[in-house]
C-alpha cells in the first residue's frame, strides 16, 4: 500500500509511524519547516486519564511514539490543580527526536510542502497536488490521511477570534491550512462555543528567562508554580472561550498555573502583558507562543470530517481522519491515539481487514462517544478530552480510568487487542 499522510502534527507522525509498521510506503507532507504541531507547544502528557489512554496504546503495541516522548520528560508524576500525575516533555528538544524515529523507519518526509488540490476518481482520491517553494508535486496513493488540523488560516482568526496571534502555526510565513477533506469534496463540520465559532487554544509560552529568579528556580525544582492573582486581575469569562474545558475552573481564574515544559506554560488563552507585570514574579515576563499571547490565541475547532469509527472519512472511499479532523477531541495523547488507528486502517488492502477499538477500552469509547455526539446528536458546542470535563466524567462512571498498569494489560488482552498495532 502507498499511504500519504498530511499533516505532520502529533496524529500526523502517529498515522505515518503506524502505516509504516503495517508494510505501508508511507509519504508525510507537512507545510511547515518541523513537525509535532502545536505539541511544540503543548508538553502535557500523561494527566487524568491521558495515562489510561497511554498504557492502553502501548499494550495495543503503539509504543514507539509514547517511548520516545518519554526520553524527553522535565518532570514526572506532578499534581495541579484538577490534575494528577501529570509527566511534561521539553518542547524544545521533542521534534529532532521524531524527526529522527520517522527517517529510521523509512517514512518520506515531504517538509515545507502544501497540498493545494486533489484529483477524484469517483468517490476515491486518485492523486494530490502541492508546492514545494516554487515547485509544484503530485502524489499518488492508494490510501490518503488528513491530518491537517482545524485552526488557521490567519482570516478565521481574524474573523473568529482575536486576531492572528502569531501561533507556532506560522499560517503567514508558511501558508494556512488546506483540508484535504474539504477539497475531496467533503462538508466539514464547525464546532462552536457560547456565542462564538471554533474555540480558542488553551494556553500560551511565556520565556523562563523572562520570570523571577524565585518562580524559574520553583519551576524547574518542582514542575510547577501555582501564583495568586489579585482579585481585580481576575477574569473568568475568557475561560469559557477555551478549546480546553479542563481547565475552564475557578483555580485557572483565580491563580496564574505555570507548568515547566522547556519554556513556562501558562495556562490560560490570554492574559494582557500589562496585567501579567502586575503579578509578583512576572513584572517582566514576556510571551513566547503565541508572541501576541495577551490579545489572544489560536482558533481551533473550524474543520471537523464527518467520519466512522474506523476514522474512515465518509463519503471518500479511501481517505481517513485523525487529530482534530477527527472531532471534537483535545489534546496531544488524544490526537496519538487517533492518527495510529487511521494509520493502521489506511495501510490495509481491503476493508475487511479494518478495525475498529471496542468500546471496552478507553480509546475504543473515546473515539465512538465523539462520534455519536457530533453526527448523531449535533453536539457540536462541547469539547472532549481524556484529562478533564464531560469525557473524563463519562470514563469515571464507567470505571474505564484507571492508573493499575496490570489492569489495563489485562483489559486490552480481553478485548482482543494485545499488540494488534
Amino acid at each position: 500500500m502507498d499511504v500519504v499522510v498530511i499533516g505532520g502534527g502529533w496524529s500526523g507522525c502517529a498515522a505515518a509511524l503506524e502505516a509504516g509498521k503495517q508494510g505501508a510506503k508511507v509519504t508525510l507532507v507537512e507545510r511547515s519547516d518541523m513537525l509535532l504541531g502545536t505539541g511544540l507547544v503543548g508538553g502535557i502528557m500523561r494527566n487524568n486519564a491521558r495515562f489510561t489512554a497511554t498504557e492502553e496504546m502501548i499494550a495495543m503495541g503503539a509504543k514507539e511514539i509514547f517511548y520516545t516522548v518519554d526520553s524527553h520528560l522535565t518532570h514526572k508524576n506532578i499534581d495541579f490543580p484538577g490534575h494528577s500525575h501529570a509527566c511534561l516533555y521539553n518542547v524544545s528538544t521533542v521534534e529532532p527526536a521524531f524527526r529522527a524515529l520517522l527517517l529510521e523507519k523509512g517514512i518520506c518526509l515531504k517538509m515545507n510542502s502544501r497540498i493545494t488540490d486533489v484529483t477524484m476518481a469517483g468517490t476515491r482520491i486518485e492523486t494530490v497536488q502541492g508546492r514545494m517553494g516554487r515547485e509544484s508535486f503530485e502524489l499518488s496513493g492508494d490510501a490518503f490521511i488528513d491530518t491537517t488540523g482545524t485552526a488557521g488560516p490567519p482570516a478565521l482568526c481574524n474573523k473568529h477570534g482575536n486576531g492572528c496571534a502569531m501561533c507556532i502555526l506560522r499560517c503567514h510565513t508558511f501558508g494556512g491550512r488546506v483540508s484535504v477533506a474539504a477539497k475531496a469534496g467533503v462538508k466539514e463540520m464547525i464546532g462552536t462555543k457560547p456565542g462564538q465559532v471554533g474555540a480558542m487554544s488553551g494556553s500560551c509560552k511565556l520565556h523562563m528567562g523572562s520570570l523571577s529568579s524565585e518562580l524559574q528556580d520553583r519551576l524547574k525544582k518542582t514542575g510547577v508554580a501555582v501564583v495568586p492573582v489579585p482579585g481585580a486581575l481576575q477574569s473568568r469569562g475568557k475561560l469559557a472561550l477555551k478549546a480546553c474545558q479542563q481547565y475552564a475552573s475557578k483555580d485557572f481564574a483565580e491563580n496564574v498555573i505555570l507548568l515547566n515544559t522547556g519554556h513556562a506554560k501558562l495556562m490560560t488563552p490570554f492574559f494582557p502583558l500589562e496585567m501579567l507585570r502586575q503579578i509578583p514574579g512576572l513584572e517582566t515576563a514576556r510571551f513566547e507562543d503565541p508572541y501576541s499571547g495577551g490579545m489572544g490565541n489560536s482558533i481551533r475547532f473550524l474543520a471537523m470530517s464527518p467520519r466512522d469509527d474506523r476514522l474512515k472519512v465518509e463519503g471518500v472511499d479511501n481517505l481517513f481522519c485523525a487529530g482534530e479532523k477527527a472531532g471534537l477531541l483535545v489534546g496531544h495523547t488524544e490526537a496519538i491515539c487517533t492518527g495510529t488507528l487511521a494509520g493502521f486502517n489506511a495501510a490495509q488492502a481491503s476493508a475487511q481487514e479494518r478495525i475498529n477499538l471496542p468500546q471496552s477500552l478507553m480509546v475504543g469509547d473515546a473515539i465512538s462517544h465523539v462520534r455519536t455526539q457530533m453526527m448523531e446528536k449535533g453536539r457540536l458546542d462541547q469539547k472532549f478530552t481524556f484529562s478533564g470535563s464531560v469525557l473524563f466524567e463519562r470514563l469515571q462512571q464507567k470505571n474505564l480510568y484507571t492508573t493499575d498498569i496490570d489492569v489495563i494489560r489485562e483489559r486490552v488482552s480481553a478485548a482482543g487487542m494485545a499488540e494488534v498495532f
